[in-house]
């Protein structure tokens, strides 16, 4: 894909403005968004990823089009899985409600910013060393095999949450205070410099993006190898993302086969990329340093076919689960109330 500098410079330009307007000046107003708001604002950004999807089409054509239609599809899928848990982290700590917007902010800001090494350090990788491919299938294989295990999130998963282990160091390493004072990280109490439940929040937030990072990137690489079309697709799935977060507590109770859909998502990437390792080897020790015959290559309309059927399957199934359990739970309470009498 032939990507000149001035479309890169104006793509990111354009991109990235309506990131800051949203997270800093829409997301910085001292309220929290009605549910109407959020869904108009999720409905401009997702047709804004669907008409550029459609410019990548008339410019480069049907196959790159494809490519970041599924990456940004497999993209926005991962960051609703990592904004769960920002909203765990958010109910383990008791952020106010007000501040949990500002701690948002910064969260979506580190997920780029980490995204974007990952990127970066995944291309140059890929461009030199074509054995990458095996390493990215193996890891997403054993993430699907993890997320698959997991069961579906709901609100009692906040008493069971388990931060991150570098954040006890953290805790254990800086003096803090309990008591939050607004957006500040630090405070001086009792004549000694202290950090905020706000900062604690903060380095959670962040070592969750890096960890989401490891998923993410792997996972769009297995579908295209266009650097424009990789970082494009990963700032669409970040649009929105402020907007969704609040509209998260009744996805919490109906999305609730949301892993299963991910592990399969995950696992058929992993396989896809793990084959175009072997349709494209160059390891000495695999059929001697030749390319595998037999591995297919996936094309992208099945992939993007496949993405799109587990979505699909992934919204349907869930929706019957939580009407099946709320029809079983009605009759629970009426055979209750006959017996009561």
């Amino acid at each position: 894909m032939d990507v000149s500098p001035l479309v890169w410079v104006i793509s990111l330009g354009i991109a990235v403005a309506l990131l800051v307007v949203d997270v800093v000046v829409v997301g910085r107003r001292p309220r929290v968004p009605s549910a109407a708001e959020c869904l108009r604002h999720l409905g401009m950004y997702i047709g804004l990823a669907a008409v550029f999807g459609l410019g990548v089409w008339v410019l480069s054509g049907p196959r790159f089009a494809g490519e970041f239609y599924a990456g940004w599809l497999t993209e926005y899928s991962l960051s609703v899985d990592n904004l769960f848990v920002f909203l765990l982290i958010m109910v383990k700590f008791g952020v106010p409600r007000l501040l949990q917007k500002s701690a948002l902010l910064v969260g979506i800001i580190l997920a780029l910013v980490f995204r974007g090494i990952f990127i970066g350090l995944g291309a140059a990788a890929i461009s030199n060393f074509s054995w990458v491919f095996y390493l990215f299938g193996l890891f997403l294989a054993w993430t699907a095999v993890k997320v698959g295990r997991e069961g579906p999130l709901d609100d009692h998963d906040a008493v069971d949450f388990h931060p991150p282990l570098v954040l006890g160091w953290v805790q254990r390493a800086l003096p803090s205070t309990p008591d939050w004072h607004g957006v500040r990280l630090t405070v001086r109490t009792g004549g000694r410099r202290v950090v905020t439940p706000m900062a604690i929040v903060l380095v959670a937030l962040g070592v969750t993006d890096l960890l989401f990072a490891f998923d993410s990137i792997p996972a769009i690489f297995g579908l295209t190898n266009e650097p424009y079309l990789i970082l494009m697709a990963n700032i669409f799935a970040l649009m929105g993302l402020r907007q969704l977060y609040f509209l998260l507590g009744d996805l919490l109770s109906r999305l609730v086969y949301l892993n299963v859909g991910l592990a399969v998502l995950l696992g058929f990437i992993g396989v896809k990329l793990l084959l175009h390792a072997l349709h494209v080897n160059e390891l000495a020790f695999v059929n001697g340093g030749e390319p595998v015959a037999w591995a297919p290559d996936i094309p992208i309309g099945l992939s993007l076919g496949v993405i799109l059927g587990t979505l699909g399957v992934t919204a349907v199934a869930s929706l019957a689960k939580v009407r099946h359990d709320g029809r079983r739970a009605a009759k629970i309470a009426v055979a209750q109330i006959v017996k009561d009498r």
